[in-house]
């Protein structure tokens, strides 16, 4: 038989070349076909029958011919394999020990085999920059995660877990030494693939922070934070961690190194539109407006106080992450409309609302929670939500200051 390997791609999609023809998984009609050929791939052993049966169709209600449907199967998978040679689909899938096997004694390389191969040598290497470019080699290998159009089969959810897993582990190495060496350029190239692959990851977002801050680049070390802050919250409801927010407050910090006029300065720190409503904001910037109002009302023992509104299903029932996120957006905007240019919003979680209310004793500040809770049920009668809020003083910071 040819001399040549057969080359295998299984990350970032599925295909099979040897000997400059490929086949792909484009066609979606042949599934099954793609399915069999991984599975054999995969598993290096072989496979009996049965297990192959309950592979392909396990979940189906037509079994009354197992055996007539996996000769069928078979022949389908080799005549595909036969676009790549006469005679190649009987050459690759054979059989062995009473089951089916992807042929051994054909050398084949597999992209995901290689990767990890790859990932495991660079644990072996003691030298900084050798393993760099090992796992450089690595993770450019890693053109998606494994079998995007089969991950949801019960055999490959491991495998697809742990490929996944350990490109982050081995992206997050090499962005270390990257970053320890100050290869900035290098770092954002590889924060913009992982990123792809992960969207999710706070610490990839954090070397794509510290990268543009390093860079100069402070608006688009801004950019990065506010992208990051908006998937975690709308994705998982959650804020991000104190050291994100640490390098956002150091990218919003301007580099004034020379000599700014004060006009300049006020051009800068004007809101570009007219101001309408209450002020929303990031729950960090939110934080330290609450400090701060914490530290005046020491001195000036003004009234201020803190409206939590939360929205949830009605009578107890759960409510569908949709119908929350409409529902948190309709009040966003009608709070933001309601209420005065003085007063603060910041959306704490998913389903909450904080808002700041300077000037404003406690039953006056029930009286607009009560007012904007009228206001949107009678704009949204048949919204599926309950809206409950809670008053509370804002506290003064803690004596033992000068005053």
């Amino acid at each position: 038989m040819k001399d040549s390997p057969v080359h295998i791609r299984m990350l970032g999609g599925f295909s099979i070349a040897w000997n400059g023809r490929e086949i792909s998984d484009t066609d979606n009609r042949m599934r099954k076909v793609w399915l069999l050929l991984a599975y054999l791939i995969c598993r290096r052993t072989s496979a009996s029958q049965e297990e192959i049966i309950d592979l392909l169709w396990a979940r189906s209600e037509d079994r009354a011919n197992p055996a007539g449907a996996l000769k069928t199967m078979f022949y389908r998978a080799r005549t595909l394999l036969n676009q790549l040679g006469d005679d190649t689909g009987q050459a690759l899938i054979i059989r062995r020990d009473g089951g089916y096997l992807w042929n051994p004694d054909i050398p084949t390389v597999i992209d995901v085999y290689e990767f990890e191969v790859l990932c495991q040598k660079a644990v072996t290497l003691s030298d900084p920059r050798e393993r760099l470019a090992v796992h450089l080699q690595a993770l450019e290998l890693y053109g998606g995660d494994f079998l995007p159009k089969l991950s949801a089969e019960s055999w490959a959810i491991p495998l697809c877990a742990y490929f996944h897993r350990l490109y982050l582990e081995t992206a997050e190495s090499a962005l270390a030494q990257l970053e320890e060496e100050e290869r900035w350029e290098d770092v954002s190239s590889l924060c913009d693939a992982a990123l792809k692959i992960e969207p999710y990851s706070e610490t990839l977002y954090q070397y794509l922070i510290r990268c543009r801050i390093a860079g100069g680049d402070s608006s688009g070390a801004v950019s990065a934070y506010e992208e990051m802050s908006e998937l975690l919250f709308s994705h998982f409801g959650v804020m991000p961690s104190n050291e994100s927010r640490a390098l956002y407050r150091l990218a919003t910090r301007s580099d004034n190194s020379g000599v700014t006029h004060i006009s300049t300065i006020r051009d800068q720190l004007r809101e570009e539109a007219a101001p309408r409503g209450a002020m929303f904001c990031e729950y960090d910037f939110f934080r330290m407006l609450y400090q701060a109002q914490a530290r005046a009302i020491v001195r000036s023992g003004d009234s201020i106080h803190i409206a939590l509104l939360t929205v949830a299903g009605r009578r107890g029932k759960s409510l569908a992450r949709r119908s929350l996120d409409r529902a948190m957006e309709n009040l966003k905007q009608l709070i933001i409309g309601n209420l005065r240019q003085g007063d603060i919003v910041t959306q704490c979680c998913a389903s909450q609302f904080l808002v700041m209310l300077p000037q404003a004793n406690y039953e006056n500040s029930r009286m607009v929670c009560e007012r904007l809770m009228q206001a949107f049920f009678r704009q949204y009668p048949h919204s599926p939500v309950d809206i409950r809020y809670s008053v509370h003083p804002l506290e003064p910071a803690a004596s033992g200051e000068r005053t």
